[in-house]
């Protein structure tokens, strides 16, 4: 009873590091904007409720994953490859189609059970390489191997772009951080910390997965469903006192009096944007936020 999305050249795109690839994107150009496809592997075709499997997913909560490691939440002929979607294989999912304008704005969604064969196993490096670098002979190179997407992911880079600016105009904030990853060398000893940066595939996947959980939350909403929804509230009173006292000796301030809002942090993430102390900033900005909760 699924549909057939076999035809359709849907790609992964995770770090070099990646053991599991539980989601597929695709993105296709139409005259009054785009078409997004996003497919996340639909565990529950293998894992059926109240089953031994079922019972000791809940057990176990989530996958448990250290540097170099994981443990995983399902049995790994499960989590790496039946559910994996590895490349020229034909994977049950569940998937999230959105009618997106040319502004960026989502129109329209639906939710269908589909089969798809991954096209390719793409990395985040060389996705960058084939869209931001793509004049530079590796970006060549890799344009050339990865011919039959190249296309695909170009319409795909554009449709990120028009669903950035429109999550911009929303106030969302962007904090750029740059993540750390230990290289292990004999005997499983940290030869060292090296820094790893987004570039904009990260944040293209980035804006497709938000995209398909807003539909997700709305399709939720509509049909008064219950869901679990992650939150962050508003600033307590004394974050807000420390944050405005730190920013007052620098000269800034937050807006929005005792509730600021997303659109408050993200104005004064613009003004700090060309400033040498902006990851200090960010990083005490980050610190006067709650953590977030179900």
């Amino acid at each position: 009873q699924r549909i057939d999305l076999r035809w359709r050249p849907l790609v992964t795109i995770d770090g070099e590091d990646a053991r599991d690839f539980d989601d597929a994107v695709y993105g296709e150009g139409r005259g009054d904007g785009w078409t997004l496809y996003v497919a996340i592997a639909d565990v529950s075709h293998y894992v059926t409720i109240g089953s031994a499997l079922d019972a000791e997913a809940h057990q176990r909560g989530t996958s448990v994953y250290f540097p170099e490691q994981v443990i995983p939440m399902l049995p790994e002929l499960l989590s790496n490859e039946l559910c994996s979607l590895n490349p020229k294989v034909d994977r049950p999912v569940m998937v999230c189609e959105m009618s997106i304008s040319r502004q960026g704005e989502m129109l329209d969604y639906r939710f269908f059970e589909g089969l798809i064969c991954s096209q390719a196993r793409l990395t985040y490096t060389k996705v960058s390489g084939m869209l931001q670098n793509k004049r530079s002979k590796t970006g060549q190179q890799l344009r050339a191997k990865y011919d039959s997407v190249v296309s695909h992911l170009e319409s795909l880079y554009r449709l990120y772009k028009a669903l950035r600016t429109e999550r911009e105009k929303r106030g969302a904030i962007d904090f750029e951080s740059i993540e750390q990853r230990i290289v292990f060398g004999e005997d499983r000893k940290i030869e060292r910390i090296v820094p790893v940066e987004r570039n904009d595939a990260h944040k293209l996947i980035e804006e497709c997965m938000l995209s398909a959980n807003v539909a997700a939350a709305d399709c939720l909403q509509q049909h008064d469903l219950p869901g679990l929804y992650r939150i962050h509230e508003t600033p307590s009173v004394e974050k807000l006192a420390n944050l405005r006292e730190f920013l007052g000796e620098l000269g800034l301030s937050l807006s929005g009096a005792e509730k600021p809002s997303a659109k408050d942090y993200q104005q004064l993430t613009l003004q700090i944007a060309d400033r040498p102390d902006m990851h200090l900033i960010q990083t005490v900005m980050l610190r006067s936020m709650m953590q977030a909760v179900y």
